[in-house]
């Protein structure tokens, strides 16, 4: 079987150590921001040269923490409630013959540091802290928004839950987080076939492991603790 050499060339740092908890897609919860550092042998900001001009971008990254050796024809899409199959070309699923993700993100800005080189901040990720990316490409309007497009089984915004969180809870989350936690829990970050009400949930974002249930449809946050 023919294969190709990818180089990663940037990893993203985000608020999410695990899986649990990172939205489905890219943009649903757009306060989220995290941080495109590039490996050292890219790390030149020549390569990065007139970037400033979009506004988005497409990033293309390895699902890491899903590599199998083998492949299944179908999948079973959260979308779907995580009971129907679906043909794996007909969804974003991270099990794939080969496991390339692709996300469009906001580019909040281009700047320079002093431990790694120039970075890319941006928001709406939908990325683990640490997942290595292979190439980034610019938005362009005239040819990717495609606004009459078909959305087949994933037609629309996927519904939202509200969140109960305890006002001296939510104080120990930083300010600038509290927004994008929200959206987060908004979105309901528990896998499709889980319906115990009782059951707490533990979500590790940005250094704090937030418990919450969900009954009624409804997230309750019950407890946050420092990391």
């Amino acid at each position: 079987m023919e294969t190709y050499e990818m180089k990663v060339i940037a990893r993203i740092r985000s608020d999410f150590k695990t899986k649990f908890g990172i939205p489905r897609q890219s943009g649903l919860v757009e306060e989220l921001t995290a941080t495109v550092v590039f490996e050292p042998a890219y790390r030149n900001a020549d390569a990065l040269r007139g970037l400033e001009g979009f506004s988005y971008l497409w990033l293309i990254w390895g699902f890491s923490e899903a590599v199998r050796e083998d492949w299944s024809p179908t999948v079973r899409p959260p979308r779907l409630g995580g009971n129907v199959r679906m043909g794996v070309f007909a969804t974003r699923s991270p099990f794939r013959p080969n496991p390339i993700g692709l996300s469009s993100v906001k580019l909040l800005g281009v700047r320079a540091t002093e431990d790694c080189g120039t970075v890319i901040d941006v928001a709406g990720a939908d990325l683990m802290d640490g997942t290595p990316i292979f190439d980034i490409k610019p938005y362009t309007p005239y040819v990717d928004s495609h606004p009459d497009a078909l959305g087949g089984f994933a037609a629309g915004r996927p519904d939202t839950m509200p969140v109960d969180f305890p006002a001296q809870l939510l104080e120990r989350i930083p300010q600038e987080k509290r927004a994008a936690l929200c959206g987060v829990l908004a979105q309901d970050p528990r896998p499709r076939y889980q319906e115990d009400a009782s059951r707490v949930y533990g979500l590790d974002f940005g250094g704090y492991n937030i418990k919450f249930r969900v009954a009624d449809g409804r997230v309750t946050v019950i407890d946050v603790e420092a990391e």
